[in-house]
C-alpha cells in the first residue's frame, strides 16, 4: 500500500471518532456555559412585570377591545403584520444585576386580564457588560395545548435549573434548545438579525419602559453557544454619519427595516395613522424635539448615506466603513 494510501486510511480512521462525538448543544449545556460567563437567571413571575402602553391616538383601549392598529406598535415582527402587535398588557422585567444584564419579555398576542398568569411568548436577553457575551433564550409552546391557550408564567424557570419545585415545569420542559433559538428563516429571523447593533433595541414600543430595560450601547457584543457560532456581525457608518453618535448601526436587519422604520421611510406594521404621521415615525434620535424640516436638515443625509452602504453588501464604495462587532474576540478584519 502506498504513503498516500496508508495517510488516507489513518485519516479515516481518526475522523469516525471524532464525529461521533460532535453533538448539538443541549439547552442545559447552552445554560450552564451561560451562567459560568454572564451570570445567573432567576426564576420569575411575568406578573411581576411592567406593563407596555397600548394606546389608539393617544388614549388606551376599552377593557373588551383587542385592536389591531395603534400608536406604538409592537415590532417584534419590523416588516410585516402580527398578531398581538397592540395588545395590551404584555411586560418588561429587568433582572440585572451588576454586570448581569437580563431583560425578559412577556408577550400577550390574546386578550386577557392584566394579571392573567398565561402569556404566548416569553423571551430573555442576558448579557454581560463588561466582556459583552450575550445569551438568548426562548419559551416553548405547550404541546398538544391550543395556541390561544398560552404559557402559564407564574413562575419561570432559570433555563439551568436540574430539579424544579413539586409541580412546576422543569427547564427542559419551558425553553427552545439553543439550536431552534438560532435558526433562521424569511418568516422569523433569528434574534441576532434583528439585534445586530446591541442586545437591547429601542423602538417606540418598548421606549415607553425604556427604564426597565438595561443598555450597553457602545460595549462589547458577542453571542456565546454552539448554535450561534456562524453569526459574525458588522457595523457600519459614513464620514461625519450623525446616526452614530449615540449607537452603532447594524446591517442586518437595521438595513432592511430599522433604519426605515425610525426614520419615517417604512410604515410600523400595526401602525394607526399618529404612528405612521410625523413625529412618532421619526423616532431617532429618541429625545426629538425637533420640526419635520428641522430634522431634514439634519438627518437626511446621514440616514441616505447609510441606506447607501445597505445596498453596497460588497463593501466596495469607500464612503462606508463596515466593522466587526467589537468583542472579547474579533478576528475578523475591517473593510
Amino acid at each position: 500500500m502506498s504513503v498516500r494510501a496508508h495517510l488516507f486510511a489513518l485519516c479515516f480512521l481518526f475522523a469516525v471518532p471524532l464525529a461521533a462525538f460532535t453533538h448539538e448543544q443541549t439547552l442545559l449545556e447552552y445554560a450552564d456555559q451561560c451562567v459560568r460567563e454572564i451570570g445567573e437567571i432567576p426564576p420569575f413571575d411575568c406578573n411581576d412585570g411592567t406593563d407596555i402602553p397600548i394606546t389608539i391616538d393617544g388614549k388606551p383601549p376599552g377593557p373588551n377591545e383587542s385592536p389591531l392598529r395603534c400608536d406604538k406598535p409592537s415590532l417584534l415582527s419590523p416588516t410585516s403584520e402580527a398578531k398581538g402587535q397592540c395588545i395590551p398588557f404584555s411586560k418588561i422585567l429587568n433582572l440585572s444585576r451588576g454586570n448581569t444584564q437580563i431583560s425578559a419579555y412577556c408577550r400577550r398576542d390574546v386578550l386577557r386580564p392584566d394579571k392573567d398568569p398565561r402569556y404566548d411568548g416569553i423571551v430573555v436577553v442576558m448579557h454581560h457588560s463588561g466582556n459583552g457575551k450575550t445569551c438568548w433564550f426562548e419559551a416553548k409552546t405547550p404541546p398538544d395545548v391550543p395556541a390561544s391557550s398560552g404559557i402559564v408564567a407564574t413562575r419561570v424557570p432559570p433555563p439551568n435549573e436540574r430539579k424544579p419545585p413539586a409541580g412546576q415545569l422543569s427547564a427542559v420542559e419551558f425553553w427552545k434548545t439553543p439550536a431552534v433559538v438560532a435558526t433562521s428563516t424569511a418568516k422569523n429571523p433569528t434574534c441576532l438579525k434583528c439585534h445586530d447593533a446591541g442586545p437591547f433595541i429601542f423602538s417606540p414600543y418598548i421606549g415607553q419602559v425604556w427604564d426597565k430595560v438595561p443598555t450597553d450601547p457602545w460595549g462589547k457584543y458577542s453571542s456565546i453557544g454552539q448554535a450561534f457560532s456562524s453569526y459574525h456581525l458588522m457595523t457600519m457608518s459614513t464620514p461625519g454619519n450623525t446616526c452614530v453618535g449615540c449607537h452603532r448601526i447594524g446591517s442586518e436587519q437595521s438595513c432592511t427595516a430599522y433604519l426605515g422604520l425610525s426614520v419615517g421611510k417604512l410604515n410600523a406594521p400595526g401602525g394607526d395613522q399618529l404612528a405612521t404621521s410625523y413625529p412618532l415615525n421619526h423616532w431617532m434620535p429618541t429625545d426629538n424635539a425637533m420640526s419635520n424640516e428641522q430634522w431634514d436638515t439634519a438627518n437626511v443625509a446621514s440616514i441616505d448615506a447609510l441606506l447607501a452602504c445597505c445596498k453596497d453588501p460588497a463593501h466596495k464604495d469607500p464612503n462606508c466603513t463596515f466593522t466587526p462587532m467589537p468583542s472579547s474576540s474579533n478576528t475578523r478584519a475591517s473593510h
